[in-house]
């Protein structure tokens, strides 16, 4: 049987996964990994990508930037979460807000000196990432389109600091990065729709309440359709091996979210879309490892 105390310190200890999205940071590790050994590095032997020191750091670097970045977000969002996510937020403040703040200023201080041991230019790239997240989080998040376009951006920043780091600047990698980026950002827009009676309450200028749901809805499809450019061109250009079938599986997915997405006006109804378009985010980095199911073959 645990003690009060030990219960105590488990409880405090969910309350920060929770806050700093523990489950979201695994997914961009692994997605950093996955994209490094197939995308990335693909022609480098497997042994070398995955026991590559400067790598582990990089990756290192930038989980703990985006946990600091949850952290100063959850900060600047705490009333407007406790409307939104009230069960959540009761689970988040069970750490208080000193303690948080804390572990923003640890956790951003160790980026930059894990990507010290890189190079001076990962020190400038990840400096400039945690005063991206901050800004973002203090200004930039309560303004309709900038926000969005900040948001989405400051998501797929981690995977260039790799992109960097390898030098690859093959075109299928900018396809990869250009199908991300919008399904990111619908994502993005269908957590407004979801956040729509919080954002109110706190004054924040999101799209859908700027100019209305009709109008998000209308970007959202217009965005979905937009998807079908990079995906047509992995599919039929690019070999990206049996991952064809991973962008096959979201255009039906997408066409489904189109379609309730029309249907839908209530949070429950925004949520069942957000974890739609979650559910092919988290699919999409698994699915890369189709790219060549042979890899482990690889010479080391």
């Amino acid at each position: 049987m645990l003690s009060r105390r030990q219960k105590h310190l488990l409880l405090k200890f969910f309350s920060m996964f929770s806050v700093v999205r523990g489950y979201n940071i695994l997914v961009v590790v692994i997605a950093q990994y996955l994209t490094s050994i197939y995308i990335f590095a693909h022609d480098i032997p497997l042994r070398e990508v995955v026991l590559d020191l400067n790598l582990f750091l990089l990756v290192l670097a930038s989980a703990m930037t985006i946990a600091a970045g949850y952290i100063i977000n959850n900060f600047y969002d705490s009333e407007k979460d406790l409307i939104n996510r009230p069960r959540k937020t009761m689970l988040d403040r069970l750490v208080n807000q000193n303690t948080k703040l804390s572990f923003y200023f640890v956790l951003n201080f160790l980026a930059v000196i894990f990507a010290s041991y890189v190079s001076f230019n990962a020190v400038v790239f990840f400096s400039a990432y945690i005063f991206g997240i901050w800004f973002y989080s203090h200004k930039l998040k309560k303004l309709p389109f900038i926000g969005n376009l900040t948001s989405a951006i400051l998501t797929i920043v981690p995977f260039f600091a790799i992109f960097i780091y390898y030098k690859n600047f093959e075109h299928v990698i900018f396809v990869h990065a250009t199908y991300l980026f919008l399904i990111v950002s619908m994502r993005e827009l269908t957590k407004d729709l979801e956040n729509i009676k919080g954002d109110l309450a706190q004054n924040y200028q999101t799209i859908p309440i700027v100019y209305g749901e009709r109008v998000s809805k209308m970007m959202l499809t217009v965005l979905a359709v937009l998807t079908l450019a990079p995906s047509s061109l992995l599919i039929w250009r690019f070999d990206v091996g049996q991952m064809k079938w991973f962008f096959y599986l979201s255009v039906f997915f997408l066409l489904v979210f189109v379609l309730l997405l029309w249907k839908s006006n209530s949070k429950i109804h925004y949520l069942v879309l957000h974890n739609i378009l979650k559910f092919i985010i988290v699919a999409g980095v698994f699915s890369i490892v189709l790219i060549n199911v042979n890899v482990v073959l690889r010479h080391v």
